[in-house]
């Protein structure tokens, strides 16, 4: 298969799942952002003149749920340090991706996605993936395209169900 074609694979399957989550993005308002499903719960705080997530290095018992808020920081993170690894700048550590808050939000992952769209085309897809797995793995930047999509599709997922949760729990 022609590198055209697997890109043109990789776009189409890309440009579902976007528009999957569009779908929710467009529906998004800044209430539903930080809106709690359950208890615990991860989500963003202010500190400062910026947004900090809830993090831990161990997976806690019982798992947060994590609110719109934080499923966009996390694609944020994810995407933001794939786009870094495949655009040749030095990848961000965690605590430096800014999340933009309520109201920017949208337009941030937007932002992402434009930025997608445009190194995608040029990807090096027999190439060694630099991330997001480990040196020596086999894995290509065909595999992390991929992933993209699948990663992104889980996200929209979530991200669609806290919004509809939030939409029945306020209902009369």
């Amino acid at each position: 298969m022609s590198d055209d074609t697997r890109i043109g694979l990789l776009r189409r399957q890309f440009d579902l799942t976007w528009g999957l989550l569009e779908y929710h993005l467009d529906r998004l308002v800044p209430e539903d952002v930080l809106w709690k499903p359950a208890d615990p719960c991860w989500t963003m705080h202010r500190s400062g003149d910026g947004w900090v997530p809830d993090w831990s290095d161990t997976e806690p018992d019982p798992v947060p749920v994590p609110d719109v808020g934080w499923v966009t920081w996390h694609i944020g993170w994810w995407w933001g340090v794939t786009l870094d690894h495949l655009s040749g700048r030095e990848p961000r550590d965690r605590e430096a991706v800014a999340w933009p808050g309520p109201e920017g939000v949208v337009e941030w992952l937007n932002a992402l996605r434009r930025e997608w769209v445009s190194v995608l085309p040029t990807a090096p897809l027999d190439d060694p993936a630099p991330f997001p797995w480990p040196e020596g793995s086999g894995m290509t930047v065909a595999d992390t395209a991929a992933w993209v999509n699948a990663e992104l599709m889980k996200n929209a997922a979530e991200l669609g169900q806290l919004r509809l949760l939030r939409a029945a729990s306020a209902a009369p």
